[in-house]
């Protein structure tokens, strides 16, 4: 079954690739969605998929890529949006 997360990730996440990256794993577990900076310097994500393959991704948001430096990953259950792809969002 499909479920709809909406993460939150704080810490140093701008400028260290964080969108591009987390835009390559979700393709890479065949979720759909997005990703965008939010002007406070954390990034917002909303991903579908099932359940076990978005724990896997929530996972990989606590590290990020290599100059991440994730201090918090914020996690909750929205409605199911039917997104086609994963893409990042200015």
């Amino acid at each position: 079954m499909k479920r709809h997360w909406k993460l939150w990730v704080r810490g140093k996440v701008q400028g260290v690739y964080y969108r591009k990256s987390a835009k390559e794993k979700a393709e890479e577990l065949a979720l759909n969605g997005w990703v965008k900076n939010e002007l406070d310097g954390s990034v917002f994500i909303e991903a579908e998929g099932d359940e076990e393959t978005l724990r896997q991704f929530a996972d990989w948001c606590k590290l990020g890529p290599p100059n991440a430096l994730v201090s918090e990953v914020k996690i909750e259950v929205g409605d199911i949006q039917r997104y086609s792809a994963f893409e990042i969002r200015r």
